[in-house]
């Protein structure tokens, strides 16, 4: 991946690539979770106990491979264990339950002591190849680096997923070596154990390639990516939702969206979103940990662990930080900011403002290029805007400050000392008009001119008057 993050521990729709297999592993219901680390040991192991499945870790020697790996997870189980033993690889995320489900179910009606899952590709290259017996068993299974010419033209290729009886596994896999191309213990190994021991392997292969690739580069990570997507966002159509232009959407598998919502280009729905029905998004929005109503509409809007309640509007341009909080009926217009506040059902911030801090109750407007200054240089402090209140085009509410209900600010007004509820808040200045400064402190600009040739006009025109 050429990355300081473990490959395992990238992104993908919403989890990481191991969180993906273990969020799969986890939907089997299986009586025991095991998970072998080795590289990056402690990253990983924190990654895995933030995910809600359970999982016991094991830890693999400095003995390389899969074969070791999975020998020291049969160890960890219960000595007493008789089950089945499903291993799937940590960087092959797409893989789901209902394959898995099938390959068991293939394994425990054939009676096999193991059964892998294959697919055929039309370039194998690289892959372990699944070389069958003249009845069309599975004899074997050979690695790129140790096939011959003959081996290397099979195009059925192991995916790297099995299921083994646990007792037939823990009889043979103490047999493996690491003497082969690569010094490594296979597990692909055990297929030739098991068979020499006169026991069953079966193989379950399956049509969709896709389902078993791994991620070992951002390439194919971006496919695996776009893979996904397409898979989410067909669920959602199916479930009644609309995505006008599934190729520029992106919604992340942590995300819960309801029917009939509507989803336009350009929109992105990640982590844990909650959209509710008959809300629209997009286009061109991103929102990530955020709730939406019913009803709601979000246009060309950025927001992160936000709340926008049933019927509300936001945007287009707007900026919801966490904490931000918009109520039933509200309203969020063009290139407003909101950070860590509540604004209350009905209320109105439509234009250029930004409110930070700030608690706002029903039924207020604030006028354009309203801003909540809540830091003094050292501190936050909050903004308390009662219900009912209207405040004029620029004004400045400087926390920590209440205006109390019902109040009407004046445009431009810096408000600085609560307001009593009712009151008209506005700084009294009177206008002084300072006749020719413009010609002269500004002479021979553009605007002196154009001052001049009015003022010119003007008195021709008195003139006329009094002719």
């Amino acid at each position: 991946m050429r990355s300081s993050l473990p490959k395992v521990l990238h992104p993908l729709g919403g989890r990481t690539l191991v969180g993906h297999v273990l969020d799969t592993a986890a939907t089997l219901e299986a009586g025991h979770l095991l998970a072998v680390v080795r590289h990056e040991r402690e990253r990983i192991v924190e990654a895995l106990q933030a995910e809600a499945a359970p999982v016991q870790i094991v830890d693999q020697d400095e003995v390389p491979g899969t074969g070791r790996a999975v020998a020291q997870a049969v160890e960890a189980l219960p000595a007493d264990f008789a089950g089945d033993v499903l291993v799937l690889s940590g960087d092959v995320p797409l893989l789901d339950a209902e394959t898995l489900r099938g390959l068991i179910a293939d394994h425990r009606a054939a009676h096999a002591a193991a059964t892998l899952l294959s697919t055929r590709l039309g370039d194998p290259t690289g892959y372990g190849r699944v070389i069958r017996d003249a009845e069309g068993g599975v004899a074997r299974i050979v690695e790129q680096k140790d096939a011959s010419a003959q081996e290397r033209a099979v195009d059925e290729i192991n995916a790297g997923v099995y299921v083994f009886r646990a007792t037939a596994l823990r009889a043979h896999i103490g047999a493996l070596t690491t003497d082969n191309a690569q010094g490594e213990m296979y597990l692909t190994d055990v297929v030739a154990l098991l068979r020499g021991a006169g026991e069953a392997v079966a193989a379950r292969s399956i049509a969709d390639s896709t389902l078993i690739e791994g991620v070992n580069d951002r390439v194919q990570l971006a496919a695996a990516t776009a893979r996904l997507n397409a898979r989410v966002i067909r669920r959602w159509q199916l479930a009644g939702v609309t995505v006008q232009d599934p190729a520029t959407t992106w919604i992340d598998v942590t995300a819960t969206l309801a029917p009939d919502v509507t989803i336009l280009p350009g929109t992105q729905i990640l982590r844990a979103s909650v959209i509710a029905a008959g809300a629209t998004i997009g286009p061109d929005t991103t929102l990530s940990d955020c709730e939406v109503g019913e009803g709601a509409t979000v246009r060309r809007t950025d927001a992160t662990l936000a709340v926008i309640d049933a019927g509300a509007s936001v945007g287009p341009f707007a900026y919801l930080r966490p904490g931000a909080h918009l109520a039933a009926g509200g309203k969020i217009g063009t290139f407003v900011e909101v950070k860590n506040s509540t604004i209350g059902a009905g209320s109105k911030v439509p234009h250029l403002s930004y409110v930070g801090d700030a608690t706002i109750g029903e039924g207020v407007n604030l006028g354009a290029g309203a801003i909540t200054a809540n830091y003094d240089g050292v501190h936050k402090h909050r903004t308390q805007i009662d219900d009912q209140v209207h405040s004029g085009s620029h004004t400045v509410f400087v926390a920590p400050v209440r205006v109390g209900a019902g109040v009407t600010t004046g445009a431009g007004s810096v408000i600085r000392k609560d307001v009593p509820a009712g009151a008209l808040a506005l700084n009294v200045s009177p206008q002084r008009n300072i006749e020719g400064w413009v010609e002269k402190h500004r002479a021979g600009t553009d605007a002196a001119l154009a001052a001049e040739q009015a003022r010119h006009a003007e008195k021709a025109s008195n003139g006329q008057e009094e002719g």
